[in-house]
Order: structure tokens, then C-alpha cells, then sequence
């Protein structure tokens, strides 16, 4: 049973919506006997009075035992990152301000019912897997990140098709000739991924996926490997005109230099994402994407 005595608040930058939200949940939580700690900046969106402690975004899952996030799925992707590189297990209620809101599905309307089932000990949390990524130059790691979503291989916008080895296990899979290689979890199934056509895979399914951007092939098809993969991807790059890009959930990244590799395996770290009480993944999945609709 989880046990929650103190909840951090945190909101997407300059979100004014979530204000009055903000002080109405701390209120709430203060009145269960529960402390609330605030992230700096949305200390001052909510509008709380001068002195109070707050902390950082980056010191927030150390702060705390349950994270509620308000804005979208970005706003929660990037608190993921923070959470994992804690190491940390603190679980996150994500409440949706968004266009989309796929990840940060709870509603207002929902978020005291899923806050009391927290505290009752009822709450439904699924543990989501992560990716750890590498880039290795010259034989050492240059960067390192985990991610919730995926880790993307592409060219730059005005650079040609670029190519790219792709291996599992160390053993060689695929040559692809295309815009770029996107290795998702199945949480990102429903990104990126899914914009370029890969398959959709439930979050609990033990997978990875590779999916081609735009391949100039017609033999090079998404594909679905075991999530205890070790994924190895080289990009050719041999003229300056051939800029390649690698991107970790979309929040950061870094250009790809010759005889760089990037190595992707699952996390030793997951996510605990508490769900809506009443809510499946498949109404999900047809609610925000109108999935299986005629």
C-alpha cells in the first residue's frame, strides 16, 4: 500500500488556468493531513504568500511521495525524466490541461475521487516501462538519458535520407535507408511512434519498438522486439552535409558525430502512473484518438 504524507505540486510554465486548481487541491490535501510541497514557479502561479518553502522541479521527487502534475503530456514526460533520475519510486497523478492530455488522462471532474483513492489505498497505479539511452563516442559514454517515451535517430531538415545499422543483442537487423529510427516503449506506441505508422502496443506488453520514419525502402517495416533488448543504432555519417540528430522524449538531444552509436536498453527504473478509477487503456485509446471508430 502506498503511503502518501506529503504530495508536490507542479504545473506547466505560465499555465493560469490551473491557479485556482492549484490552491483549491493544496487546501484539500492540508485538510486530509497531508503536507503539499511546491515547485518554485508554481508556487507563484497558485499565488502563495511570500516565505513559504517551495523547491525545484529537479528536487521535487526527493521532496516527496506522490507527484500531481497539471498541463499535458509534456509537462509530464519531463517530470518522468526527473523522477527516474532520482531513483526514486514516487508515483504521478497527471491531470489533464491540455489539447491531447493521452498520458495526463485524469479530469478535473476526476481528481478528488483518484486523490481519495490514493489515500485509501484503492488507487489504480501502473508501473510503465523506461528506456535507457546512450550515445557512445570514441568508446565512452557522451550522454546519457532515461525516457518514458522514446528515444528518436533523425536527419536534420534540409539533410538527405540518412542511414542507419541497426542491431539487437548484437546481432545485425536491419540496414534502414529513411528520415530516421524511432525506438519507443510501449507508452510511446501512442506518439511519435504511432504518427509514423508503427503499432500500437498496450502499456503493460514486455516490448520495444523500431519504427522507420518515412523508410525509402519498402522492406523496411516497423518491428516489435522482447523489452529485455539491448538496441544498437549507427548512423552513417561520412560529409559535413550529413546531419543526424538523436532526441530523448523530445525534451533534449544532440547531434550524432561519425562512428558515434546509440545504445538503447530498458531501464532498471519504472514509472508509477496512477490511473483514473473507472477508465480502461481502450477508452482511452477511444477517447483521445478516436480509436475503433466508424
Amino acid at each position: 500500500m502506498l503511503k502518501v504524507t506529503r504530495v508536490g505540486l507542479v504545473a506547466k510554465h505560465r499555465l493560469d488556468a490551473a491557479a485556482g486548481v492549484l490552491a483549491e487541491v493544496a487546501g484539500w490535501l492540508e485538510a486530509q493531513g497531508i503536507r503539499t510541497v511546491f515547485e518554485t514557479e508554481t508556487a507563484v502561479l497558485a499565488g502563495l504568500p511570500p516565505g513559504r518553502p517551495t523547491t525545484t522541479r529537479d528536487q521535487l521527487p526527493r521532496a516527496c511521495d506522490m507527484i500531481v502534475v497539471m498541463g499535458g503530456d509534456g509537462t509530464l514526460i519531463g517530470m518522468a525524466g526527473r523522477i527516474a533520475h532520482a531513483a526514486v519510486d514516487v508515483p504521478i497523478v497527471g491531470v489533464n490541461f491540455g489539447s491531447l492530455g493521452f498520458l495526463t488522462e485524469i479530469t478535473l471532474a476526476e481528481l478528488y475521487p483518484t486523490l481519495e483513492a490514493v489515500l485509501a489505498g484503492k488507487a489504480r497505479i501502473d508501473e510503465r516501462m523506461m528506456l535507457q539511452a546512450q550515445t557512445i563516442r570514441g568508446g565512452q559514454v557522451f550522454a546519457e538519458r532515461l525516457v518514458l517515451n522514446d528515444v528518436v535517430i533523425t536527419r536534420a531538415a534540409m539533410s538527405r535520407i540518412i542511414e542507419l545499422s541497426v542491431a539487437v543483442d548484437g546481432n545485425h537487423v536491419m540496414q534502414v535507408r529513411s528520415d530516421g529510427l524511432i525506438v519507443a516503449t510501449p507508452t510511446g506506441s501512442t506518439a511519435y511512434n504511432l504518427a509514423a505508422g508503427g503499432p500500437i502496443a498496450h502499456p503493460t506488453v514486455d516490448a520495444v519498438l523500431l519504427t522507420p520514419i518515412a523508410p525509402h525502402m519498402l522492406t523496411n517495416r516497423p518491428l516489435v522486439i522482447h523489452g529485455g533488448s539491448t538496441i544498437e543504432v549507427a548512423p552513417k555519417v561520412d560529409r559535413a552535409s550529413d546531419e543526424v540528430y538523436v532526441t530523448f522524449d523530445g525534451q533534449s538531444g544532440h547531434p550524432l558525430e561519425a562512428d558515434d552509436q546509440v545504445k538503447v536498453r530498458r531501464a532498471a527504473r519504472t514509472l508509477k502512473l496512477v490511473r483514473a478509477a473507472k477508465r480502461t487503456y481502450f477508452d482511452v485509446l477511444r477517447q483521445k484518438l478516436k480509436w475503433g471508430e466508424r
